[in-house]
């Protein structure tokens, strides 16, 4: 049976409240390591990843010899540092013979293996390289712009992949709203070649364009490389569809006769009942309506003087009757 840690101090229980799983997760932490072996120009990428990642990164500059990402077994280690540092991506270098300058670039999903890209690394150049003005340097922590050229990352497998993995890398934390003047940097990622993918890290110069929208001007700051992919390793279908469960409190239930369209917006559909219009009161009288009850009121009026007028003879004629009768019975008396 499995032992049960409870978190001994505060310090330990807020610890593991931080590390506690939340509907809406916070920005990835990034972990780097170096392999048995690396060169010069790897320590120099791990180093310029970090610096572009300082906010949300951890750095080990010890060598672990134990860490294999593609081979079984070889991946534990790689599995404790990420649980010990609670980092969901991780970027590993090493340098063989046989694959020199290589790059493995990974995400976990509860700190085990996700997926896995593996790069070789060409012609790099450092943020050192390059002449520009620092004031327009990118601030730490600001959101980036992402341009991916190339066909490739529509139809090629491999660079679709890639793709997935370097937005999920230098993205950050996701957030709805933005702030355009916080935007200072583009990533460029031009495919090349099938395998081949080159990598450029801008600044954005905002200029003086006449009218309201400013002109945008890149200058390359650095870093700069070329990416050749090696191998890749995509999830299991039944992770996958593990990883991508959304909370029953995050969807959104579905309105009824509601639809969304990008250029009109939201639209909804009403349904009105039959109007039985003839029975409905009306909030004004037409004309013919006040004919027709005015020549409703004369003959009513016309009728109540004939019903007075026979009312009067036959009362006039009951008066006469009785004079009548008066006469005749004073006659013979």
């Amino acid at each position: 049976m499995l032992r049960i840690k409870t978190p001994k101090s505060l310090r330990a229980k807020r610890e593991l409240e931080k590390r506690a799983p939340r509907l809406v997760e916070f920005g990835k932490k990034t972990l780097l390591l170096h392999g048995t072996k690396t060169s010069n120009v790897l320590n120099a990428v791990l180093t310029e990843i970090y610096h572009l990642k300082k906010d949300n990164a951890v750095k080990y500059s010890r060598r672990n010899d134990n860490i294999r990402p593609f081979e079984s077994g070889g991946e534990t280690s790689l599995e404790f540092y990420s649980l010990k540092t609670d980092c969901s991506l991780f970027v590993y270098g090493s340098h063989s013979k046989k694959r020199p300058d290589n790059l493995v670039i990974g995400r976990t999903y509860d700190h085990h293996i996700y997926d896995l890209v593996e790069l070789g690394v060409e012609n790099f150049k450092s943020m050192a390289s390059f002449s520009y003005d620092k004031r327009i340097a990118p601030l730490i922590g600001s959101k980036p712009f992402f341009a991916f050229i190339g066909e490739g990352f529509e139809n090629n497998d491999e660079l679709k992949h890639l793709k997935e993995v370097l937005l999920d890398l230098f993205r950050g934390q996701v957030v709805k709203n933005l702030n355009l003047a916080g935007l200072d940097r583009v990533y460029v990622c031009t495919a090349v070649s099938p395998t081949k993918v080159l990598f450029t890290h801008c600044a954005l110069r905002l200029k003086k364009s006449g009218n309201i929208v400013p002109k945008m001007e890149l200058v390359e700051v650095g870093p700069s490389m070329d990416l050749v992919v090696r191998r890749h390793r995509r999830p299991d279908e039944s992770l996958r569809k593990e990883a991508m469960k959304i909370a029953p409190e995050l969807t959104k239930k579905k309105e009824k006769n509601v639809s969304k369209d990008p250029i009109e917006g939201k639209i909804g559909k009403i349904y009105v009942p039959d109007q039985q219009v003839g029975s409905a009161s009306l909030p004004f009288k037409p004309k013919g309506v006040k004919r027709e009850r005015r020549e409703a009121k004369e003959a009513k009026v016309e009728k109540k003087q004939k019903e007075s007028e026979a009312k009067e003879g036959k009362e006039s004629i009951k008066h006469s009757e009785k004079k009548r009768k008066k006469q005749k019975d004073d006659d013979s008396a």
